[in-house]
């Protein structure tokens, strides 16, 4: 069992991801939803963005499809509670398993799926209608080569922004609008992510997990600020297909 359980680990998060809301609220505004019918979040995690969709487009008919079963009924809870439960349905499922078309799609975070950036890329390009929209978020170096110990803590396989952008292009997409997240959107999601753990801590002082937990947050913390604070970007492209 994960100590702490995902539902708490999580729980001071409003998504997986460095993102603002009025940087969501941009972006969803980038991806055309007032001429969609229907809108699909692949890999949706707890499904915040979709209902951030669907509550500032009351038209619209949302999915999400993630195979977390915590996260996808922390999801379903809160499509109840604010009353979007006739428009929005999660779907407990791989997400590359999926294989529907919409004119309209969303990808957070979840290249890793389909086995990296430029294999979602074309994956998803499969999946999108001919003139569709995909708003899709990945990791990347923002700032040239990056230096060792970041490619360390995160692989080989993050790719530079204007490589990112390429591996759209070449998987068939148009970039119609990127943007990437800044340093308070990062601060703010590294110490959110530390924050649940924090408050399991706290109530679970005697656990015998306790300590190796204490030590992840505090090894998180350095390396955010000592090695890829500036250095590890989050990209949001909007493609066309």
């Amino acid at each position: 069992m994960d100590v702490p359980p995902p539902e708490i680990a999580y729980s001071r998060m409003r998504w997986n991801a460095p993102l603002s809301l009025p940087h969501a609220e941009s972006l969803l505004h980038q991806l055309q939803l007032a001429d969609a019918a229907t809108l699909v979040d692949l890999g949706c995690g707890w499904g915040e963005l979709l209902l951030q969709a669907a509550a500032m487009h009351p038209a619209l008919h949302c999915e999400g499809i993630d195979n977390q079963a915590w996260a996808i009924e922390r999801a379903r809870g809160a499509t109840v509670e604010r009353g979007l439960a006739a428009r929005v349905r999660f779907r407990l499922q791989d997400a590359t398993t999926w294989d529907g078309s919409a004119h309209r799609l969303m990808c957070i975070g979840s290249s890793h799926a389909w086995g990296g950036s430029s294999q979602a890329l074309r994956a998803l390009a499969a999946r999108s209608a001919p003139g569709g929209y995909l708003l899709y978020g990945d990791g990347c170096w923002e700032h040239g080569r990056p230096p060792a110990d970041a490619v360390a803590i995160f692989g080989d396989g993050v790719l530079r922004l204007g490589d990112l952008a390429a591996e759209a292009v070449a998987a068939g997409w148009r970039v119609m609008h990127s943007s990437t997240a800044d340093l308070r959107e990062w601060d703010e999601f590294e110490s959110s992510w530390r924050d649940g753990r924090e408050h399991w801590l706290r109530t679970n002082a005697d656990d015998p997990a306790a300590e190796e937990l204490r030590q992840l947050v505090e090894r998180r913390l350095r390396e955010y600020l000592d090695v890829y604070r500036g250095v590890l970007g989050f990209a949001y492209l909007v493609l066309r297909k």
